[in-house]
């Protein structure tokens, strides 16, 4: 979804002009963004939460040539979802997915055993 869908959605559900719903969006990231760069993190009760960590200077290296880099410190904004954000994006539409009666089709690899998705694997040293 991109800023403008956003506008347009906001201005639907609220039944506001799309000036007025794009003003409204960018005084709820104006806020997030002041909020931010004050240290004061932002915590919305089954959304999530916004805040800032810190990274130390450290040294890194150029892919290109190989050589050593100095990396400054600096502040990154980072979200955490909250648990009830985590449970609807993981809740499967009752109208698309199978009961857990019905059998895999066959000739399919079972859905309860995913063991072998490589999609779903962590690469080592993450």
């Amino acid at each position: 979804m991109t800023k403008a869908e956003l506008v347009e959605d906001v201005a639907r559900a609220a039944e506001l002009t799309k000036k007025d719903a794009e003003r409204l969006v960018e005084i709820v990231f104006e806020s997030i963004i002041e909020t931010l760069n004050q240290g004061e993190k932002i915590e919305l009760r089954g959304f999530g939460s916004f805040r800032v960590r810190e990274r130390g200077a450290r040294r890194g290296r150029n892919p290109k040539t190989g050589d050593p880099v100095n990396i400054p410190a600096k502040r990154v904004p980072y979200f955490k979802p909250g648990k009830e954000l985590k449970e609807l994006i993981n809740e499967e539409p009752a109208a698309s997915a199978p009961s857990s009666s019905q059998p895999d089709a066959p000739g399919l690899p079972s859905s309860s055993n995913n063991s072998n998705d490589e999609g779903n694997r962590t690469p080592p040293g993450y």
